[in-house]
């Protein structure tokens, strides 16, 4: 027995120590959503003014917070820059200077935390950017490191704590039968023969003799495999994420975003009809007759419509239509009308496609599942003052209770949506 303790014990420790280092792994690999976070934040509020490695607006980041390593004064700055210039801080007045007496944007409803993720995104960001300008990588884009996601960061620390907690269990279970042998040092314990390589079947059935060992193995299987299942058919057809390579690179973050460009400028039958409708290439052309007119992808535009850019003509016999691939696909049971959604409730179209004035590439932001949609509906307060649909649908109403004749026309009946998909 004594000879056991020793043994398991030293083999505790090695546990112990396993753990400390996969903890230690844990918490490098966490910060990667440190810079995760940083970098929806950095999409959402600085893109408008500032780039990691161009002169936007505002000046290059990369570069200014490689010079800046004082990330304290970096979280006042950006969080009220106006503050620190009004207090004649020395730093502030040369930024403020340097910049022609430009004021920044201040930034009070983000947290030391937010600001410090933000920081941290930007230079891991200019890292890569050097790193890439000095070794190109040979194979094409690489793909980027997202980080774990919270569902594996919590189960690591779920396993990290059961570990623990088996560990102490069983050293006092090893300290409680220490003391059991130093009251009965006469008790003789047979000690089990050692089992031979040809005695392995015994060994085997003696296991499933033992009933509860087999019960408990039973269960774990049974609840690991029903898990299993649930979580597989739970996101079947969920296409969360989802990104295809388009035929032309089109980036939603310039357009959308820095160009603040209307969505509905080249979706425009999201305000009228069902779908939002794909922009035909002519929409294109109104901007880019005479705007970067060099850039190999909107040659492609050029090349579908054959349109010669230098004598500015078009020649139909040359057009071919562009293979766009399609990123949001409702099933056929589904039904959604998107000018109901845009025009008569006035949503947003970011409540469902998602901050797409960020995105370089266009992918599926939503689940689109059957429940994402009711909890919308279910939070989603109606708002019928001054909305025709609404004042159309009252004064229906107020005929049916006058007894006066009401057709299925007045109700929208005649509607080209209520039948035409």
């Amino acid at each position: 027995m004594r000879s056991f303790s020793l043994i398991f014990k030293q083999f505790s420790r090695s546990v112990l120590l396993i753990v400390g280092f996969a903890f230690w792994g844990f918490s490098a690999a966490y910060a990667q959503t440190d810079a995760a976070k940083g970098e929806a934040i950095f999409k959402s509020k600085c893109t408008a003014c500032h780039k990691i490695d161009q002169v936007l607006t505002g000046p290059a980041l990369g570069p200014q917070l490689t010079e800046e390593t004082d990330d304290k004064y970096l979280i006042k700055w950006i969080q009220n820059n106006q503050a620190l210039i009004a207090a004649k801080n020395p730093k502030a007045l040369a930024i403020f200077n340097k910049f022609e007496q430009k004021g920044m944007t201040t930034f009070t409803d983000l947290s030391d935390g937010d600001v410090g993720n933000v920081i941290t995104f930007i230079r891991a960001d200019w890292a890569r950017i050097q790193k890439e300008k000095t070794q190109p990588p040979a194979g094409g884009a690489v793909a980027e490191e997202k980080g774990p996601s919270e569902l594996v960061v919590w189960g690591l620390v779920g396993i990290i704590v059961i570990a623990f907690i088996v560990i102490l269990v069983l050293n006092k279970v090893v300290g409680t039968l220490e003391r059991l042998v130093s009251k009965n040092k006469d008790l003789v314990i047979e000690e089990e023969p050692v089992v031979a390589e040809a005695d392995k079947n015994v060994l085997l059935k003696k296991i499933l003799k033992n009933k509860k060992l087999v019960f408990f193995i039973l269960v774990c299987g049974t609840i690991a495999m029903g898990s299993w299942g649930w979580v597989t058919l739970w996101n079947t057809n969920v296409h969360t994420g989802y990104q295809p390579v388009q035929p032309i690179k089109y980036s939603h973050e310039l357009h959308a975003g820095t160009m603040k460009i209307d969505c509905q400028y080249c979706h425009s039958g999201a305000y009228k009809s069902k779908n939002a409708s794909i922009p035909s290439l002519n929409v294109c052309m109104n901007c880019h007759k005479v705007v970067k007119t060099e850039s190999p992808e909107i040659h492609k535009i050029y090349d579908a419509l054959g349109y010669d850019p230098k004598t500015q003509k078009y020649d139909s016999t040359a057009a071919k239509p562009i293979q766009w691939v399609r990123v949001h696909n409702l099933p056929d049971l589904a039904y959604f009308n998107h000018s109901q959604h845009v025009k008569v409730a006035g949503i947003k179209c970011q409540a469902c496609h998602g901050p797409v004035q960020t995105m370089k590439e266009v992918y599926q932001y939503s689940p689109l599942t059957m429940k994402w949609c009711i909890q919308c509906h279910k939070r989603t307060e109606v708002n019928g003052k001054g909305n025709a649909y609404y004042d159309s649908i009252l004064a229906a109403h107020d005929k049916i209770k006058k007894g006066e004749k009401v057709t299925a026309a007045v109700l929208g009946g005649i509607e080209c949506g209520k039948c035409h998909y």
